[in-house]
């Protein structure tokens, strides 16, 4: 018995492919879970960490709450209220275009990026799921996972 048979208490699955898709929405269940656990104590939520990294990428340049959004894992966070959450923190600098008067300039400020390093020591300490794996194994995973991303971008 796998381990996706042991967690969920299912003996058998319908297929090979159902068994992937179950193993896959598990892990990333799991690994949400865990790092939203680890981020309470900041009280910060998995999508503002998620932006907060999107910001710390771009922190040379000036990002948009378009930026932001295009490249959030959470596709159905509402970006301008999760924006302003981080601005009310702290985490976060805001100011109008002076090009564009309907656009928002959003930076990651210093109190964001210690933020960050804090909590990225904190999350590779406490939580490695992959650790297990060898280089050439997570090289391996990242095709299989690059092939399958592909299918759904399409």
């Amino acid at each position: 018995m796998g381990a996706i048979e042991r967690l969920i208490g299912q003996k058998q699955f319908a297929s090979e492919h159902h068994k992937a898709l179950i193993s896959i929405i598990y892990c990333a269940n799991s690994i949400n879970a865990h790092n939203a656990e680890i981020l309470k104590p900041y009280n910060i939520t998995l999508q503002q960490y998620n932006a907060l990294r999107i910001l710390r990428g771009n922190k040379d340049n000036i990002s948009t709450v378009l930026y932001i959004k295009e490249r959030l894992l959470d596709k159905n966070s509402d970006t301008s209220r999760l924006i302003d959450r981080m601005l009310k923190s702290g985490y976060v600098d805001r100011k109008v275009c002076s090009k564009d008067r309907r656009s928002v300039d959003i930076r990651i400020n210093q109190k964001g990026l210690k933020l960050l390093e804090e909590i990225d020591y904190v999350i590779k300490k406490e939580f490695a799921p992959l650790s297990s794996l060898t280089n050439k194994e997570l090289t391996e995973f990242n095709k299989l996972m690059d092939k399958i991303l592909s299918t759904i971008e399409s």
